[in-house]
């Protein structure tokens, strides 16, 4: 779509103001028997009279300790709000169409099922009301639920295993006492055998599950350990943009492998790779578009597109401006990989096609249907419009390996972010009853090889093949 939008400053500075205030209202509401579940009773009384093994003096002088810690306490259940906004909880605990926050029953998608989210609220019954904090950082960190049930890695605990052990505690703290109790049964999930038999989950985790939390680099600064962190386990991006091994394990966990975020399918939709690589990846982003994409949706010419939308909406947003730079400044440190497809637009006459030769773009059927259907928004070069609709000249999705996102977007139509602080929402129309699969073949081939791209052509036989997946 647009460069980097202008941040609106005024807007920002008043979100900072309400968040400065948020742990002092909170300190007023936080109930001191809350205690007792994150630190345990003796801590407790200590934190409550400020002292431990004494008691609480009397006289005006005695409320003081006791606002301190309540303060203290409360700064914990922000801190754990904000961890709940970075690891994306309510992205999946949700359910669309006007769920209760936490609640569960959103459907998941998987090659083994439909697997679906379960309520997280503090309900004793249908909820983890019933969990102590131990029972929270073993389903956390294990993937193993109060009673032994085992669960399905849809749930991104081999990222969440990272976890810091403060930022876990504040999280379970947040869980039990800043969320409302929603009394919602849990719907059960449908997933075909031999895959519905829990058991064999055992060796899945204890092959795949990491046994201890994030260790920063000591080659590496604070921001670089920090993005690290956030990529790696609250903000579990490798879950989506990882590629997926033999057993549906991650064939990645950091920086060290080669396959950590080159890309990979999830649910119909391409998330794209995030490495170094100049054509499909991040090579030409800079650190600061990075941070302003997942706060906005817009970058330099890039929107968030399929499931993005969702994830930068529900939670990178809500992130620390520090936070998303941190993130930027991590991902740009990691070498390219997964190549793909090519921008050169200053040899655009000259280049050499990736597979095979092509019609002159001008004389191409897929330069008429461009011509037609998409150079109002995106432009008759491909340079797209700021701050509404993306360029598709030199975007690292179009020219990925994997067309999957292409096809969908062409077929389904979408929708850019809305966010507290980037441009309004734009509507990309459907073109399934529209355009043929042969003629969506000839457009996204055009688009692959115009202005200087270079990647390789489509298929009718592509695009018919995922409309069947998706029953379009």
């Amino acid at each position: 779509m647009s460069a980097l939008p202008t941040l609106r400053r005024c807007a920002a500075s008043r979100s900072s103001q309400i968040l400065a205030v948020i742990p002092f209202m909170l300190a007023v509401v936080w109930p001191a028997s809350a205690l007792h579940d994150v630190y345990g009773e003796e801590a407790s009384a200590a934190r409550m009279t400020g002292a431990a093994g004494k008691s609480a003096a009397s006289g005006p002088a005695a409320a003081l300790p006791t606002l301190a810690m309540t303060q203290s306490d409360a700064a914990m259940l922000a801190r754990g709000a904000y961890v709940a906004k970075a690891g994306d909880c309510a992205g999946c605990h949700t359910a669309t169409q006007g769920g209760a926050p936490y609640a569960g029953g959103l459907g998941i998608s998987s090659p083994f099922g439909t697997i679906e989210s379960t309520n997280i609220t503090p309900d004793p019954r249908f909820g983890i009301g019933a969990y102590s904090y131990d029972d929270f950082s073993r389903v956390l960190r294990k993937g193993i639920a109060r009673g032994g049930k085992r669960l399905y890695p849809a749930m991104p605990y081999t990222a969440y295993a990272k976890m810091d052990e403060a930022d876990l505690r504040a999280l379970y703290a947040f869980m039990m006492h800043g969320v409302a109790p929603v009394p919602k049964p849990n719907i059960k999930s449908d997933v075909s055998f031999p895959f519905n038999q829990r058991w064999g989950l055992w060796i899945w985790q204890m092959a795949f599950v990491p046994d201890k939390p994030y260790e920063p680099r000591a080659a590496h600064d604070a921001q670089w350990n920090r993005g690290a962190y956030l990529v790696q386990s609250l903000g579990h991006c490798g879950s989506c943009h990882t590629p997926r091994g033999a057993a549906y394990q991650e064939s990645g966990t950091d920086e060290s492998s080669a396959n950590f975020l080159t890309g990979s399918v999830n649910d119909h939709w391409f998330a794209p790779n995030l490495t170094g690589d100049r054509g499909s990846g991040l090579g030409r982003w800079q650190a600061n578009e990075i941070a302003a994409f997942l706060k906005t949706g817009h970058a330099d010419g890039n929107v968030a597109y399929g499931s993005m939308v969702q994830q930068i909406e529900d939670s990178s947003q809500y992130l620390t401006d520090d936070d998303l730079l941190a993130i930027g400044r991590y991902l740009k440190s990691l070498p390219p990989r997964g190549a793909s497809g090519t921008y050169a637009p200053r040899e655009d006459a000259a280049r050499k096609p990736i597979n095979g030769s092509r019609v002159p773009d001008t004389l191409s059927v897929g330069f008429n249907v461009y011509r037609s259907f998409c150079a109002q928004c995106h432009g008759a070069a491909g340079e797209g419009v700021r701050n509404a609709f993306p360029a598709l000249a030199g975007n690292s999705s179009v020219l990925a390996e994997d067309t999957t996102s292409l096809i969908r977007l062409m077929v389904e139509g979408g929708n850019s972010p809305s966010t507290l602080t980037g441009p309004r929402r734009q509507q990309m129309p459907r073109f399934a009853g529209t355009l043929a699969d042969v003629q969506i073949a000839q457009v996204l081939t055009y688009i692959r090889g115009a202005w200087g791209n270079n990647a390789q052509q489509l298929t009718a036989n592509d695009v018919s093949s995922l409309r069947d997946k998706l029953h379009k």
